[in-house]
């Protein structure tokens, strides 16, 4: 999995190369699980950009702060995937990119998930997105705004970083540790790291274009992008690199049972589909990153980082029945219809009993057609005669960057002093709706409001060697200080979106239909900050024998201070086989976000559409089902592992055991009662009075989470003049529910949690290098898992596993210029059909790791100059 990009094969200046090394902020070592075979396949490609340059570089950056040292000659799994990795691939979406790289790590499509459809947020070692910690050049980055209120049980309510707004240009390699961390890094490394190192590229550059469609010839995907370096003084350097996409929506629906039986009896205004399942549209979706390093005196350099994305999606939502929805056709499911008196003092004389399509004795036709000819009374069919469709979207902004002072005093003391801050704002949308309260003179198209995530980061780390007698090293001693600042802010929406209009009294909801705006009382800024201390001491007792440990205290202004511990130990017992084992304890600090947040949508409840609050906590009606104020998840991890590197392949088998407390997830939906409803719209719920059920988040329940991951890599000459490779990964994880003490996870939610990712999944991929052509073919497994569709209990789907193929060859048709044809799922699989597919018109289940878009067929051009 290890090899060189063009990018990245110019030489630096020795400063700024030696410094990058010593520098990133870690603090206990680990072993990477892949060797250079890739890269060795590649060499013909590769050889071309400089004689001289290495071809690649198995030194790891991530989790030591010992000086630049072999990547198998570290404690704990680390998957290290090059830009070239990244590079030779159709997919444009870098989390889809580094699954096929990382055994334990997976990412599935949003199609209808309220904000989360904006994001792609991923899961390692079976937990959730916010159990994973981003780093960027081995800085903090900063998580997304968008908490994933509808996260199919394993994600619900996570509030991860979204790290498909990085350009996989911009990078040199990731490095992927799979192994708890929060010792070294602090909160969120439960499940592992994930540090998304940048280009250091001096000279040169490459520019690429890419187009793609599914075989369906849905879902076009165009996408332009480039980087460029050049130097900075005698040593240092500038790197800049821009992405630009634009991807259109697919479809993979069928007509809903009941928009078929209304065009059925006569209603020509029903869309066929009535609903689309797919996935949304992304358009301006625009990214730039800027890295730079220079020298500041003759042991120092200053550097700085930073990026500015942007981008709008749109995805689709759930279809509203013009006879049967509640707050805006009829709130008894059809037997009567909701008629709105428009007069101000209530003299129209229309009807609050007018029979329905489903009243037993059936409809009052007749009374139908006179209240939609009386101009004093008012139905939402006037309207939308065929129900209607909203979209939901969001226009997403993210900007970060950093600045930095490493260097070495002449008593061998190194140090990296740094800030850094990140952005990101999600301003919602949502059209084609109403607010039904405001009667005909509602908008369509709503503006819902923002959320804000920001952070703040200042850093101080150091590392100091000590000799001492009877080790076969130096005692590395790493010590640092961390400073943090976590603001949550919401928006306000524009005023109909919240605003209780006219209507409302008599029975019509409140606030844009699918997802009400933030409203002044539910809107405003809430932050806290935390510092942190760590030391870490790391030796080799013997030339075969390392041993670490790491130690870290947190102390946060809102729940208090955590302290947790690492040790881990590698042994060579050959040359060629090693054992690693570490164990440690973790935490997660629960977000400002999700014990502030209030947020209303539409889900599917016991098969049909109702309207869910997520409210704080804190909120007295949250409390009286047992909320009370979040305390960070506690995690105990052990893994162990054995490695062997020879002459023909390497292969390693780690396993890994977490077991979790106070798990911070959302409730079990809660049914309101009158009561509740008035004591919710009181407190400042905008909708309060339209609510069905209700969340909170919760330290409710402990789980276990244990695996074994699998890595083999294999050389190969199998022509003259060719270079092969075989990487394998594999992965069985298997989770479980081993405390629920106060019953609020249903056991839809226990199922979601321990079975909506299959327990095994694999990677195959062969690559072939010959003169100037080269080829890869990957075949990807997943087993069986189980979906609650639609998040619906009543609605369970047993989905079997899947083998999909991708493959892709490329030509060099000069020397700096390359041609690339390929497809994802050459074969256009697709996942079991869905056997609720007519209820809310999704064709196949909509967590599928395979997708349910089919085939991808694409074509690329590279030039590097």
């Amino acid at each position: 999995m290890i090899n060189a990009e063009i990018d990245d094969t110019t030489p630096r200046r020795s400063l700024p190369n030696r410094m990058l090394k010593i520098g990133l902020l870690a603090t206990v070592p680990f072993w990477t699980a892949a060797v250079g075979t890739y890269a060795a396949a590649q060499e013909a490609q590769t050889e071309k950009a400089t004689d001289d340059a290495p071809l690649f570089d198995e030194i790891t950056v991530t989790g030591s702060r010992r000086k630049a040292r072999s990547a198998s000659d570290t404690p704990a799994p680390v998957d290290v995937i090059s830009a070239a990795d990244l590079s030779n691939q159709g997919d444009t979406d870098l989390t889809n990119l580094l699954r096929t790289s990382v055994p334990s790590l997976n990412v599935n499509s949003q199609p209808i998930n309220d904000g989360a459809t904006l994001i792609r947020p991923v899961n390692l070692r079976g937990l959730p997105p916010d159990n994973v910690l981003i780093l960027t050049n081995g800085k903090r980055r900063h998580r997304a705004a968008v908490i994933t209120f509808l996260g199919n049980g394993l994600s619900d309510g996570a509030q991860g970083p979204d790290i498909s707004a990085i350009p996989s240009i911009a990078l040199k390699q990731v490095e992927v540790l799979r192994d708890g961390a929060a010792a070294q890094y602090g909160s969120d490394a439960i499940a592992g790291v994930i540090n998304l190192i940048l280009s250091d590229r001096a000279e040169g550059g490459r520019i690429e274009a890419k187009y793609g469609s599914t075989y369906e010839g849905d879902g076009d995907q165009m996408q332009f992008a480039g980087i460029i370096g050049t130097s900075l003084g005698d040593n240092g350097f500038v790197n800049l690199s821009a992405e630009y996409r634009e991807s259109d929506p697919t479809s993979r629906s069928v007509q809903r049972s009941d928009a078929a039986s209304l065009i059925a009896g006569g209603n020509t205004n029903v869309g066929d589909p009535a609903q689309v399942w797919g996935n949304p549209r992304i358009h301006n979706d625009l990214k730039l990153f800027i890295n730079m390093a220079v020298e500041a005196g003759d042991s120092a350099e200053f550097y700085a980082f930073g990026n500015y994305s942007e981008r709008k999606t749109e995805g689709g939502f759930y279809f509203r029945n013009p006879d049967t929805r509640g707050g805006v056709f009829s709130n008894d499911g059809g037997e009567t219809r909701l008629v709105g008196d428009l007069t101000d003092d209530m003299s129209g004389g229309c009807p609050t009993d007018l029979k329905g399509p489903n009243h037993p004795d059936g409809e009052d036709a007749a009374g139908f057609a006179a209240v939609m000819a009386d101009p004093n009374c008012f139905v939402f069919n006037e309207l939308f005669p065929g129900g209607f469709t909203p979209s939901f979207g969001g226009d997403l902004n993210d900007i970060a960057g950093a600045v930095g002072l490493r260097g070495e005093f002449s008593n061998g003391l190194t140090y990296d002093v740094s800030a850094n801050a990140g952005r990101n704002e999600v301003n919602f949308f949502i059209n084609n709706t109403v607010n039904a309260s405001l009667g005909p003179d509602t908008p369509n198209d709503f503006n819902l409001g923002s959320y804000t995530q920001l952070e703040k980061n200042a850093n101080a780390d150091f590392v100091y060697p000590v000799a001492i007698d009877g080790l076969a090293s130096d005692l590395n001693v790493a010590f640092g200080a961390e400073w943090r600042e976590e603001q949550f802010t919401v928006g306000i929406g524009q005023q109909e979106s919240w605003q209780i209009g006219p209507l409302a009294a008599q029975g019509f909801g409140i606030g844009a239909n699918g997802f009400s705006g933030f409203g002044p009382q539910n809107t405003g800024s809430w932050d806290r900050t935390n510092i942190g201390l760590y030391l870490d001491l790391e030796a080799n007792v013997t030339d075969e024998w390392i041993l670490g440990t790491a130690i870290r205290w947190e102390d946060f202004s809102d729940f208090g201070s955590t302290t947790n511990f690492k040790v881990s130990t590698l042994y060579h017992i050959t040359d060629e086989i090693a054992f690693r084992a570490t164990y440690s304890t973790g935490f997660r600090a629960p977000t400002v976000g999700q014990q502030q947040v209030v947020n209303t949508s539409t889900v599917i409840e016991g098969g049909v559409l109702s309207q869910r609050g997520t409210i704080p906590p804190t909120n007295p009606v949250a409390v009286a089902f047992g909320g009370k104020q979040l305390q960070p998840e506690k995690s105990k991890n052990f893994s162990m592992g054995l490695g062997y590197t020879g002459e023909h392949f390497s292969l390693t088998v780690d396993y890994f055991n977490i077991k979790m407390r106070d798990r911070i997830t959302q409730s079990a939906s809660i049914e309101l009662d009158d009561a509740d409803r008035a004591n919710l719209a009181a407190s400042g719920v905008v909708g309060a009075e339209d609510l069905q059920v209700f969340r909170f988040f919760t330290n409710d329940f402990k789980s276990r989470t244990h695996g074994i991951d699998v890595v083999l890599s294999i050389p190969m000459e199998l022509t003259d003049m060719g270079t092969s490779s075989l990487n394998f990964v594999g992965n069985w994880t298997d989770t479980k529910v081993t405390d629920n003490p106060t019953g609020l996870l249903d056991a839809t939610r226990i199922l979601q949690l321990e079975r909506n990712l299959p327990h095994y999944r694999a990677n195959a991929t062969f690559i072939h290098v010959e003169e100037n052509w080269r080829g890869l073919l990957r075949a990807n497994y997943f087993s069986g898992f189980y979906e609650a569709h639609a998040g619906d209990g009543t609605l369970p789907i047993e989905a079997g596993g899947e083998i999909s193929i991708d493959v892709e060859v490329g030509y060099n048709v000069m020397e700096n210029l390359e041609f690339i044809v390929g497809a994802e799922n050459v074969f256009n699989n697709f996942p079991d059909k869905n056997p609720w597919a007519t209820v809310v018109g999704s064709q196949y289940p909509e967590t599928s790791p395979l997708g349910f878009s089919g085939g991808l067929y694409y074509a690329r051009v590279k030039y590097d100059f």
